[in-house]
């Protein structure tokens, strides 16, 4: 796609998550980067991406509205100001993905295969945790009818800003919630942890799915498909363990940052800005 085709986005946010997403969108044929705006000049991550060569400005939402018009913005802050700026950019036109856990907008997840919100407007991309499990959640419901399934995410202490801790309630909330309208199961459980271990551990998910039947090679078979489906856009994302048994499915994924500016441990930023670029894309796709 030719430069003056490319989608003119600009990120809101300009912690770990928002300076990476940055990166990520110059990386893209079919995104121009045109804004980064944090809360204030003197944010260490404000400072970090106008090293890096990307145009800033300090005020928020207010900076992004009064820079003119966007294809897409996406949001990088925190659950608790995403309604806000929701409502100060809806009246711009521009395309809202939220990378925040607020459950608002469509609920979407890139990785499930058939899945596509790219016609509307704001959008919600769950949180890692999701974006690291529906996929193979989604796929193992369409070979059994689970009964129960939990959901444990393990990120390293360095990789969670103050946004995410803020947001942990939020997170666990939206995110069984959004297992259980790609699964259809009545019960979902999700647990979160946030290590400080020394050297600091990689971005884990382990999934247990109860069900009362199955056949064994069908869901190795399906599992095997939605991680070939994650890996195109987050080569990182690979199974760590799986355990297929009579009445239980267990299966642990991995995510190791492809990027050379984020740490081995950061996956968890990876996966949810990768999924964003991608999403973005997929509008600009259709949108043509």
């Amino acid at each position: 796609m030719a430069a003056e085709q490319r989608r003119r986005v600009a990120v809101l946010g300009a912690g770990l998550i928002g300076v990476d997403l940055a990166g990520k969108i110059t990386r893209s044929s079919k995104l121009e980067l045109a804004l980064v705006a944090g809360r204030s000049r003197d944010s260490l991550g404000l400072r970090r991406a106008a090293q890096m060569g990307h145009p800033t400005a300090a005020g928020g939402v207010r900076a992004v509205v009064e820079a003119g018009a966007f294809d897409v913005v996406f949001d990088a802050t925190n659950a608790d100001s995403h309604a806000e700026h929701w409502a100060a950019l809806r009246p711009t036109g521009t395309t809202l993905i939220d990378l925040t856990p607020t459950g608002l907008g469509t609920v979407t997840v890139p990785g499930v295969k058939g899945h596509s919100s790219a016609a509307h407007r704001h959008l919600n991309l769950v949180s890692c945790g999701g974006q690291a499990s529906i996929p193979i959640l989604n796929a193992i419901a369409q070979r059994c009818t689970p009964n129960y399934i939990e959901v444990v995410s393990t990120g390293a202490s360095a990789s969670a800003g103050p946004a995410t801790r803020l947001n942990l309630d939020q997170y666990i909330v939206t995110t069984s919630a959004a297992i259980r309208t790609f699964t259809g199961t009545r019960k979902a459980k999700v647990m979160v942890n946030i290590s400080p271990a020394r050297p600091a551990p990689p971005f884990r998910v382990v999934m247990t799915v109860l069900a009362d039947t199955f056949r064994p090679a069908p869901v190795r078979t399906s599992i095997a498909a939605a991680v070939d489906a994650v890996r195109a856009y987050v080569p990182g994302f690979k199974v760590t363990s799986l355990a297929v048994d009579p009445g239980r499915i267990q299966v642990a994924v991995e995510v190791t940052p492809s990027s050379r500016h984020l740490p081995r441990h950061a996956g968890s930023v990876d996966i949810i800005n990768a999924a964003a670029v991608l999403l973005a894309e997929q509008s600009a796709a259709a949108s043509r």
